[in-house]
């Protein structure tokens, strides 16, 4: 998901918020939470369901998500007393109120992506295609686990055209690659061992050069 609202942009797929064409810092989290509400918009998200997506399996108190809308309010220039984006509805939660126009990158016709990439879990042989793709006990993620030391949302893989990025989405018993608990955002390599708590799946991708089958005719 591409977004622009005002003078900032949401790019879901780098996992990054620009505003006037430069970069603005948001912890892991704070993005989470403005992905959500940019998504749901313009429904209201109760905060008890914005604490359950944010650290699933884990409880936590209000001043934790309270803290989250402040960072997002100041990234975008926002204020809690004249929101143009974030607003509060009082006793229940948050809602985004800006005019969002969705953007669409321009790519060129018939070509092939860069990489196409997989998880292999067991006998299962999972494709990821380009685009974010949730791993956990949740039924809506792309890899679907049903082990009671994952968490429903545990963590995401982020296929683009040129790499593989994968993340922990705070889970309890953490996301490992080849051994090391994740920290942040890391970059994917053919062969990789991913684990999350202790289930261990293989990270594969290949790389295939762009066609010039419409350029050609045949």
């Amino acid at each position: 998901m591409r977004v622009r609202c005002g003078d900032w942009v949401l790019d879901t797929a780098v996992r990054q918020v620009t505003r006037g064409g430069e970069a603005v810092h948001l912890s892991p989290k704070a993005f989470e939470l403005l992905t959500i509400l940019v998504s749901e918009r313009p429904r209201a998200v109760s905060k008890l369901e914005l604490q359950e997506r944010l650290w699933p399996d884990t409880f936590v108190s209000e001043t934790n998500l309270a803290g989250l809308v402040r960072e997002g309010r100041s990234a975008l220039g926002d204020s809690a007393r004249r929101p143009r984006y974030i607003r509060t509805v009082q006793r229940f939660g948050y809602a985004f109120c800006g005019e969002v126009s969705e953007e669409h990158e321009r790519r060129a016709p018939r070509r092939r992506p860069l990489i196409s990439a997989g998880l292999i879990l067991g006998n299962r042989e999972i494709a990821l295609t380009p685009g974010e793709h949730l791993l956990g006990r949740t039924h809506e993620a792309t890899v679907w686990i049903d082990s009671v030391g994952v968490s429903r949302r545990h963590a995401r893989v982020i296929v683009s055209e040129a790499e593989a990025l994968v993340e922990d989405l705070g889970s309890k018993n953490g996301t490992f690659v080849n051994g090391v608990r994740l920290t942040r955002c890391q970059l994917l390599r053919d062969g990789d061992e991913v684990r999350l708590g202790s289930v261990r799946m293989r990270f594969r991708t290949f790389t295939s050069p762009p066609s010039t089958e419409s350029e050609t005719g045949g």
